[in-house]
């Protein structure tokens, strides 16, 4: 760990890394690739089974990948069994509170920490949209933009589920939607527009859009303000070829006030990443005096 770097990560761990997508069990797993970024804040989506036994599962990750203090939604009956998490390091920060949002489909692990010994709070979220209607994907979306009322600074990561609507700043390839072979796929991630499909942009445009938005996409500040145009490497699917090509739709997002302590934004799909999940890693480091500047006049 370097002291003067706060180290966040965001990962999609396909059914929580069961079972490898090669069937071949063997290192590094899952929390041994997080383990190597030694993060101090980590979101995780797909905690599936996490939460049985007494979340075994969830404590042996948080402990394995760096001795961390860890919180997770619930598993509801009629709804997502795959809940999402947050982690974050003693070492740096006191908890403050930790609440789930408990949404139509699936909970957002919601946490507020503090620095310790020191002022001003940050609030963190983890998220993983509805994967089958766009509506409620908005109806969430527009939830986490409540976090960031009254001037709150937060951090947040999730899988969206859907697209940046800055369609030209992105690396990946077009979607050309009359050649995906998967209809579910279709149905779920598009809208029609005067008579075309096109990609469902709109918790995007929600969290990230408008003269003044509420969040900063952080891979898109790190490609434009930082010249890291590889932070805006495609992140799913890394496994399957009937839904297009890859696309970037696990993000994490920051209050813009945030922005400025960004150092790097950095996307993980190595084959050791895709023997477990179809997601890729995201890692940001920040300039940990810069964020307990902002923190220390953040409510």
């Amino acid at each position: 760990m370097t002291p003067d770097v706060l180290v966040v990560a965001s990962w999609n761990i396909q059914k929580n890394g069961r079972a490898p997508v090669d069937g071949r069990d063997h290192p590094p797993r899952p929390h041994e690739i997080l383990a190597a970024y030694e993060p101090d804040v980590v979101f995780r989506q797909e905690l599936t089974g996490a939460g049985a036994h007494g979340k075994h599962a969830l404590y042996a990750e948080a402990h394995a990948v760096g001795g961390l203090i860890a919180f997770m939604g619930e598993e509801r009956e009629g709804r997502s069994t795959n809940p999402t998490g947050v982690m974050v390091t003693p070492r740096l920060f006191d908890i403050v509170a930790h609440t789930n949002e408990d949404l139509p489909w699936k909970q957002i692990c919601r946490l507020a920490v503090r620095r310790k010994n020191r002022p001003g709070t940050l609030h963190l979220a983890s998220a993983h949209l509805c994967h089958y209607d766009l509506g409620l994907r908005a109806t969430e979306a527009r939830r986490l933009t409540t976090y960031a009322d009254h001037g709150r600074t937060v951090l947040i990561g999730m899988d969206a589920n859907s697209y940046p609507h800055r369609a030209s700043d992105e690396i990946s390839d077009p979607i050309d939607w009359n050649t995906v072979e998967d209809p579910c796929h279709i149905q779920h991630r598009t809208v029609e527009r005067d008579g075309r499909r096109v990609p469902n942009t709109g918790p995007s445009e929600i969290l990230t859009g408008g003269a003044k938005p509420v969040f900063t996409d952080l891979a898109h500040h790190a490609a434009g303000a930082l010249g890291q145009g590889q932070a805006l490497t495609p992140t799913a699917s890394l496994h399957r070829t009937d839904q297009g090509p890859r696309q970037r739709i696990d993000v994490q997002l920051g209050t813009p006030d945030l922005a400025s302590a960004l150092i790097s934004f950095e996307v993980i799909d190595t084959a050791d990443v895709q023997r477990w999940t179809d997601h890729a890693l995201t890692i940001a480091r920040y300039d940990l005096a810069a964020v307990d500047r902002i923190l220390s006049t953040a409510r």
